[in-house]
């Protein structure tokens, strides 16, 4: 019997740790081999899998010893945790090993979109001009969302002097959380109307689809620019692509888009100022020793206790200063 398979890599010291203590296998492979995977997994009881793999029911029915279900990443959008409670199969996800690195994104994001003259250089570009960039001392910054992200953020835009503002359709304004952060809180249209730049980093859930859509955008102040790590599915596309065509939003990056939400033969197709990055904002080094020394760690645990008779904690990750999830936030179903 195989105690850990792993399909997605952990950092060579996590590995060797886990390899002293327990029976391990690499196997990426298995990722894009549905039939082989379901093969392997009979005898397996844990498994450490990437993004794209997807735990259904069908999954757990070729498993019948898994005890858990690991990834290095805090998504639950490729997981059935209803379907892991009836199992009592514990799904262990590094929750918190990203926050750092997210928060980072989109500051450098944010810094690249006021000077853009910066990307230009950096692609060899040396003559181009881009008109005069912007500081971020003094610019109003709208905080769309408290996803744990946005904590750390906050702290490094207020150093730098930016002035807070923020929304967030699952925090109630007078929560302790925006006096600590040191952001006022705002209506929706109040943050659209006053924010020289956005980021939006919710914590997703179905019913926030479009939740930025022509109505919201319609406050927009002229000549904004945004960041997202949120799912792409909380803007409105036709509505985007108006507003980023007449000028209120000057220009966007969004990490992690849906390859169709601006696909060929959208409204967003051609759009020069809208910049989709491949999921950057947890490819870190640090991130990634992080996940990987988290998920070694619970996966050990997991190994050498009895069994539980009920189900664990949905959603395990490491709990630090960065790690605190805002007041009466939902469970997040998208990686923010």
């Amino acid at each position: 019997m195989l105690e850990i398979l792993l399909l997605d890599r952990l950092v060579p010291e996590a590995l060797a740790w886990l390899g002293e203590r327990h029976q391990v296998a690499y196997r990426p492979d298995l990722a894009d081999d549905p039939a082989a995977l379901r093969r392997e997994l009979y005898n397996v009881q844990s498994v450490v899998l990437p993004r794209r793999v997807q735990v259904t029911r069908e999954f757990l029915d070729f498993a019948p010893v898994l005890r858990g279900i690991a990834r290095m990443q805090g998504s639950a959008e490729s997981t059935d945790l209803e379907a892991c409670r009836e199992r009592r199969v514990r799904v262990i996800q590094a929750n918190s090993a990203q926050v750092r690195a997210t928060a980072e994104f989109l500051l450098a994001s944010l810094m690249l979109l006021y000077r853009r003259g910066i990307a230009g250089a950096v692609k060899g570009d040396r003559t181009a001009s881009h008109g005069l960039g912007r500081e971020l001392h003094g610019s109003v910054v709208g905080i769309l969302g408290l996803a744990p992200a946005a904590h750390a953020l906050a702290l490094m835009l207020d150093a730098l002097g930016a002035r807070l503002i923020g929304y967030d359709p699952a925090v109630h304004p007078t929560a302790s959380t925006w006096q600590r952060l040191r952001i006022q809180p705002v209506s929706l249209n109040d943050l659209l109307s006053r924010a020289d730049a956005v980021t939006a980093q919710v914590l997703y859930a179905k019913r926030y689809e479009h939740f930025i859509n022509a109505k919201a955008l319609a406050h927009c102040k002229p000549g904004q620019v945004w960041v997202a790590t949120t799912r792409s599915a909380l803007f409105e596309p036709d509505a985007l692509a108006t507003a980023m065509a007449d000028g209120r939003i000057d220009a966007a990056i969004l990490d992690g888009a849906d390859p169709a939400f601006a696909g060929r033969g959208t409204s967003l197709y051609e759009h020069p100022n809208l910049y989709l990055t491949p999921r950057l904002r947890g490819a870190t080094r640090e991130a990634r020793a992080r996940g990987s020394w988290y998920v070694a760690q619970r996966l050990h645990e997991t190994l050498t206790q009895p069994r539980q008779s009920g189900f664990e904690a949905l959603m395990t990750g490491p709990m630090g200063l960065d790690s605190v999830l805002p007041e009466s936030a939902p469970v997040p179903l998208s990686d923010s």
